[in-house]
């Protein structure tokens, strides 16, 4: 997914289901990558001056098991998710206190180490590297992530602008495009010749109320699923979910798709005939009268002019943590994507995520409570933060079943935070005391001087599954202390895990006794990797930011590190380009690496006498990297594109963007063709 679109989807996500936070319309991934995006918030703050009797809060999950169970009746599921939300219910709606940005935490979109070479570590280069075609580039061998790019080797297929386009790799010609009019097409998945399109709606519209200064927010979004026939150029059949997309997954033909919804209250607020505590009195009757389906995500579904509409999930067969607020529901589809679309087989949970995990046989969906809405009329708490995993087995066909749940202190940074091996599920979070909010905003857009907390630490810890319950086994501390978690990987029995503040410490880890994992050594640098890819004979690229003594970042920067001796990491190779960033840092699917030969592509952007997107070529050649030239897109008349994703097809690298598709030599990188896109 285009990091802007990461961002956009990350701003949906907060912890208000009455106040959506605000999400920038127009945040294209130029603006971001050059720092030059404006992002706003408006917050509510509630007045302390209501002093009606308030139901005593249950207690936020911070430590101990977490358990899922089910309603067992509609009358049960209501009554408890009215009692569990009533402490939130404010003047204004849900929570209380200004929205602000979590600081130094990254939104979901990947970013990780890999792993030094290692007799188990047989993922290290995916087996669809090895075909003369380049595919996504994945945390897990055989799970394919949805990106804005795909190709089969044949045809290339591009979302942007709008449009799914179908490029015939042979004919270098566009040969069809199914246009998805005012949909925001944001991610695709392919299997064979059908194509699923995420898509999401408007953003939602900031509606002003009296007092001034108060606003307030009214949910507009949603997500809607396109099932196309890529050889008909058509569109087959469409789902929409009143829910935020989330993340999805593909194994073979089948795709699951997680979302987040909330729950829908015709909320008042304070005006000119009603004030705060009028207002707070009013909400409070509403929570109690209203029905169980205004939690229940609802649904559209038509199926080729075929249309349906109801309740996604029936409230029996929702389940949820023992202790929970009430104020999100998650929800994972089951797609075959050669079949009918239909309402995929939904499992829902009353619980709320940012962040999803998988691998051939589980789904984990993670929840460290940051989303959850303040207390109104108390101060934000600042307290110990802690993540809770669910693990759904995706092993058999049709939908998920949860198996297990489970906590962690801390945070996570993303997806590559978790890795099973083995039965064993490893998860690198960074502790510290801070207060719940909001949308995280990823450590590289936040201001210059934003140090972790002083009292931050980072840790992996070991977890396996016993009964329904993920049971702590292990743990290696002390990582980065007063620092925060900048990328992580596991592969085998190896883990490795990036820290930062002024410097980088690159750590390495033997995780090959769950039980006592330890950390082996330690490589400081100036800067940061914030994704790092194996390079084969016991080398890994990092790609990142140079940074002055004081931590102050300088530019892209790629590294190449040779981590043979897991006790004695080194860096043997760098590439600085000053004043640059790359969409790689943020997402991994912009990065290419095409072992036969060494090449590495990553899309780069400044500012100088103009704003300029171009791919960086680079060869790994034993222990150097060697700059084998830059891959800029011609002019566009109708509006500019910029590198986003370049893919190996054959002898050729095949760069596509929104303006339009380059094609160029891998040897030499002369240009073959140039397919700009038309409106």
């Amino acid at each position: 997914m285009a990091y802007a679109e990461q961002l956009r989807r990350k701003a949906g996500k907060g912890g208000n289901p009455s106040r959506p936070r605000l999400r920038p319309e127009d945040m294209n991934g130029k603006k971001l990558l050059a720092g030059a995006a404006v992002l706003a918030v408006a917050g509510v703050c509630v007045s302390s001056a209501v002093r009606d009797e308030i139901p005593a809060p249950p207690p936020i999950v911070d430590h101990g098991p977490v358990r899922l169970v089910a309603f067992d009746s509609c009358d049960n599921a209501v009554a408890e998710l009215r009692r569990a939300m009533a402490p939130y219910v404010s003047a204004y709606g849900l929570g209380g206190g200004n929205v602000t940005f979590a600081e130094g935490m990254a939104t979901d979109n990947s970013a990780g180490v890999a792993q030094k070479s290692v007799p188990d570590a047989r993922t290290a280069t995916p087996p669809t590297q090895q075909q003369g075609h380049s595919t996504t580039n994945v945390h897990e061998q055989g799970v394919d992530e949805p990106d804005i790019v795909k190709t089969d080797g044949k045809r290339v297929f591009s979302i942007a602008d709008g449009k799914l386009r179908v490029i015939d790799v042979a004919s270098k010609a566009v040969t069809g495009t199914v246009d998805l009019g005012e949909r925001r097409a944001s991610q695709l998945l392919v299997s064979g010749d059908r194509g699923l399109v995420v898509t999401e709606s408007p953003v939602p519209m900031l509606e002003p109320t009296l007092p001034p200064g108060r606003p307030s927010f009214a949910p507009q979004s949603g997500t809607e699923l396109v099932l196309v026939d890529l050889k008909g150029l058509k569109e087959i059949s469409s789902l929409k979910t009143d829910g935020f997309y989330l993340d999805a997954r593909q194994i073979g033909g089948t795709a699951r798709v997680v979302v987040r919804s909330q729950p829908r209250m015709p909320w008042v607020y304070p005006d000119q005939k009603t004030n705060e505590a009028g207002s707070l009195r009013r909400n409070r009757e509403i929570l109690q009268s209203e029905p169980i389906t205004s939690w229940l995500p609802r649904y559209e579904l038509d199926e080729s002019g075929a249309k349906s509409s109801g309740t996604l999930v029936d409230c029996a067969n929702v389940s949820h943590p023992v202790v929970h607020s009430g104020t999100s529901m998650l929800t994972v589809l089951t797609f075959e994507l050669s079949g009918k679309l239909g309402t995929g087989q939904p499992v829902s949970i009353v619980a709320d995520g940012d962040t999803v995990y998988g691998t051939d046989r589980s789904l984990y969906i993670a929840d460290d409570h940051r989303l959850l809405p303040e207390l109104p009329s108390r101060p934000p708490v600042q307290r110990p933060i802690t993540t809770a995993i669910h693990q759904f087995d995706i092993s058999a066909p049709g939908p998920p079943k949860h198996v297990a749940s489970g906590d962690v202190n801390g945070t996570l940074l993303n997806q590559y935070s978790l890795s099973e091996h083995d039965g064993v599920l490893r998860v690198a979070t960074t502790t510290g005391t801070e207060t719940r909010c909001c949308w995280r905003m990823p450590a590289e857009l936040l201001p210059q001087r934003q140090p972790a907390p002083p009292q931050s630490e980072s840790f992996v810890t070991t977890l396996r599954r016993d009964g329904n319950q993920l049971t702590k086994l292990g743990q290696a501390g002390g990582l980065g202390k007063g620092e925060r978690i900048y990328s992580v990987r596991f592969i085998g029995r190896m883990g490795y895990v990036v820290t930062f503040r002024q410097t980088d410490p690159l750590y390495t880890l033997d995780l090959s006794d769950p039980r006592q994992p330890r950390v082996t050594g330690e490589l400081k640098i100036n800067g940061f990797s914030a994704y790092l890819h194996p390079a084969g004979d016991g080398k890994l690229i990092g790609v990142g930011q140079e940074a002055t003594d004081q931590g102050r970042t300088t530019g892209t920067q790629v590294s190449l590190f040779d981590v043979a001796n897991p006790a004695s990491p080194q860096r043997i190779a760098q590439y600085h380009l000053p004043d640059t960033s790359s969409e790689a840092q943020f997402d991994p699917h912009a990065f290419l690496f095409w072992p036969q030969d060494g090449t590495l592509v990553i899309p780069v952007a400044s500012y100088k006498a103009h704003y300029e997107v171009s791919s960086l070529v680079l060869r790994v050649d034993g222990n150097q990297l060697r700059d084998a030239g830059k891959i800029v897109e011609p002019s566009s008349q109708d509006y500019g594109g910029g590198q986003r994703r370049t893919i190996v097809i054959g002898d050729q690298l095949w760069s596509i963007s929104s303006a339009g598709v380059q094609v160029n030599a891998r040897n030499g990188l002369a240009q073959q063709a140039w397919l700009p896109f038309t409106r």
